[in-house]
């Protein structure tokens, strides 16, 4: 208990909390900018594998509390000495994580997002509602005969780079050409088709694989492509697997597996960046359930 009533003393004394009267509205902005920083810090730690790391050092902190509790001083001496190193050791580790989360906040645009707010938001939006239905509609007639496939779907970033590893189409999106393109044995199946707007611009482009370590190893290249590409750019990524004719859909680095039409249908109008209220999208998602068990 003397330890205990010691540390307290060194370490405790001075925090206090303030009186009401004494907190000024800078006070309460400081309070919430931070409380949201921490929030994001923690979301982005969640994501990858510095979330192991911080837990281990929450087990080193523990330890090392334990030790100011017993004044172990030597302990404590190489702790503070050692300090120093190991943050830029945490850097380093961490360094292609913390670059990915830098690149995402660049991808965010925030002060144009301030000033624009929903200006970028139209009634058309970035592709048409066609577009969907026919990429969806070709989604879903590969799946059944198991063709493979991988479609980028692109929003505000610029993908030039991946198109132009890839061969010029320049086509109007339609189902048939969609699944023409990914017909077994076709000079354009292998590879990925990239969608801007209404129109496929590039076919058998060459996207990044994901260098995610966490991914199953199940997933093939196919799959880690396409999550590759979702996690450098703001594209929506579709994959048809080859294997079982499953339905995958890769946004910002999140793959979601096993979708029907339906459900591919509402990611793509998610991204779609149009003006559409709720009323007229369940009508919208009722309606296409409803055509669907007629053509059954």
């Amino acid at each position: 208990m003397e330890q205990l009533r010691l540390f307290a003393d060194n370490y405790l004394t001075n925090l206090h909390i303030p009186k009401m009267e004494t907190i000024q509205y800078p006070d309460v902005l400081e309070i919430l900018i931070l409380s949201v920083l921490i929030y994001q810090i923690m979301v982005w730690i969640k994501n990858t594998k510095a979330w192991n790391l911080l837990k281990g050092l929450v087990v080193i902190l523990v330890f090392v509390l334990i030790a100011a509790i017993l004044e172990m001083n030597t302990i404590i001496w190489i702790v503070q000495n050692v300090f120093s190193i190991a943050v830029i050791a945490i850097i380093i580790v961490l360094q292609p994580e913390l670059r990915s989360a830098l690149e995402e906040l660049g991808k965010k645009n925030i002060v144009n997002g301030l000033l624009t707010i929903d200006m970028n938001r139209n009634e058309t939006g970035l592709f048409s509602d066609k577009t969907i239905q026919e990429i969806a509609r070709a989604c879903e007639e590969m799946s059944r005969v198991r063709t493979g496939a991988l479609i980028v779907v692109a929003q505000n970033d610029n993908l030039s780079e991946y198109e132009n590893t890839g061969i010029e189409v320049d086509g109007v999106v339609t189902s048939q050409l969609l699944i023409n393109i990914f017909e077994k044995n076709t000079p354009l199946h292998d590879g990925a088709v990239i969608v801007q707007g209404d129109r496929i611009t590039s076919a058998t482009c060459y996207l990044p694989l994901s260098q995610n370590t966490g991914l199953s190893k199940a997933l093939g290249t196919r799959h880690r492509a396409g999550i590759g590409i979702s996690e450098v750019t703001d594209s929506m990524t579709i994959i048809v697997s080859e294997e079982n004719g499953m339905i995958s859909a890769a946004y910002r680095g999140e793959l979601q597996r096993g979708l029907t039409q339906e459900e591919l249908e509402v990611l793509l109008t998610k991204i779609q960046n149009k003006v559409v209220d709720d009323k007229k999208i369940r009508l919208w998602k009722g309606r296409a359930k409803n055509e669907k068990k007629a053509d059954s």
